[in-house]
Parts: structure tokens; C-alpha cells; sequence
């Protein structure tokens, strides 16, 4: 009677252990393909000239997530990206992308909500590239920024090389006045002073002349006399 006891309470123990046993391994299977927030990851890419930033669910269990996505600035919550998207993971990975021009070496905090599962933030955050996906085109400089405009180029030099006409005037007239300050000569010596001669000299060649008739003709009428004086 006393062995049967043993033996029920011995068959008790094992069964206990083994219940035990079978328990603890079901849980550690289900907490090994239960959520977990290392199965979550976020990355910042181009689609083409467009910011994009994709979060991957590799949870094999499949539980539904909501993924929330904020830009961060100085270690607080600066604004809420889109609106909060629901994912479901696999195995080989699930991604769900949020639309966001994003800014090089940005911060970003992605939170994910799994049930009673996960609620919690990917760490560490999301930090973007120093390279952004489109650059700002530089304006090209106009015509006005890079060389004078004409008139200005044209004009200076006008001004400081060239002298206006009322100044050559001024300046050619200017000799006229000193000169006609002084006397001028007489009609006759300027003539004189051209051809050489004096104006006295027709003068005296008729005086002369006129003594050579004179003295000719006295001369004529001696001899006459003489003449007549002799023949008497």
C-alpha cells in the first residue's frame, strides 16, 4: 500500500517536471517569435529628386504595427512626418515609406506601436546624409552684375578724355582778342611791307623827274641862246 503512495506521488513529480518543462519551452518559442523592436529599422533614401524615409518590419509573427515618424531639433519633437501607417512584417522583411524632403544630417525618431507587444522608439534615431537628393540651382548672374552697361562705358570716358566743343572754342577764340589788342599798321606799310617798297618812292622818282625836265630843258634853251649869240 505504502509503495503504490510512493509511487503515485513519485509519477506526480515527473509529471509536474515534465508539464513544467513543456511550459517553460512553449514560452520561450513564443517569446522568440514574438514582436520585438529589434526587428524595426529605418534608413533615409532619394526616389529619384524626391526625400524618402522607409521603415522595415522583419517580424516573422506577422503582428500588425503602426509606424509613427518625427523630425527631431535639439532633442525634442519638432513635427509629426505624414500620418502614422500601419505595417505587417515577414520574414523576409515589409516596408512602408514616408514622403519627406528631407535635410542632410537631419534627425529623425520613428516610434513603433505593436499591441501589448512593442511601444517604443527605434534606436538609435534616424540620422539622413550629408548629401541631400536634389541641390538648389544657383542663379546665373545678370548682364548688369557682370559688365557696365553701355551708356556707362561710353559716357565716362567722353567726360574725362574728350573736351567739349564749347571748351575748343573758347580756347581757339582766345589768341584772337590778345592780338587784336595791339596796333595795327597802316594800310600802306602793311602794302609796302608785302612788296618791299616805300610808299615815298613814287614821290621822289616824280620830283626827280620832274627836276631832270627842268634842268633838260634849261640846258636846251642855254644852247639856244648860245647859238643865237654866236651867230652875231
Amino acid at each position: 500500500m505504502s509503495i503504490t503512495r510512493r509511487s503515485a506521488r513519485r509519477s506526480v513529480r515527473i509529471l509536474g517536471v515534465a508539464s513544467a518543462t513543456v511550459a517553460l519551452a512553449l514560452g520561450v518559442t513564443n517569446s522568440a517569435f514574438a514582436c520585438n523592436i529589434r526587428e524595426f529599422s529605418a534608413e533615409a533614401k532619394c526616389d529619384g529628386t524626391d526625400g524618402v524615409i522607409v521603415v522595415t518590419d522583419k517580424d516573422p509573427s506577422g503582428q500588425p504595427a503602426v509606424i509613427t515618424v518625427f523630425l527631431e531639433n535639439n532633442g525634442a519633437d519638432e513635427k509629426q512626418v505624414g500620418e502614422p501607417q500601419e505595417i505587417k512584417g515577414s520574414r523576409q522583411g515589409t516596408t512602408v515609406s514616408f514622403t519627406e524632403d528631407w535635410k542632410p544630417n537631419a534627425t529623425y525618431r520613428i516610434h513603433v506601436k505593436a499591441g501589448n507587444l512593442v511601444d517604443e522608439d527605434i534606436k538609435p534615431n534616424l540620422t539622413t546624409p550629408s548629401t541631400a537628393c536634389k541641390t538648389e540651382d544657383t542663379p546665373a548672374p545678370t548682364p548688369s552684375e557682370t559688365a557696365p552697361s553701355p551708356s556707362e562705358s561710353e559716357s565716362t570716358p567722353a567726360e574725362s578724355e574728350t573736351p567739349t566743343p564749347s571748351a575748343s572754342e573758347s580756347t581757339s577764340t582766345a589768341p584772337a582778342e590778345t592780338s587784336s589788342n595791339a596796333p595795327s599798321p597802316a594800310v600802306g606799310d602793311s602794302n609796302l611791307a608785302e612788296t618791299g617798297a616805300n610808299s615815298n618812292t613814287g614821290l621822289i622818282a616824280g620830283v626827280a623827274a620832274a627836276f631832270v625836265a627842268v634842268g633838260g630843258g634849261a640846258v636846251f634853251f642855254g644852247m639856244r641862246r648860245r647859238g643865237a649869240n654866236s651867230a652875231r
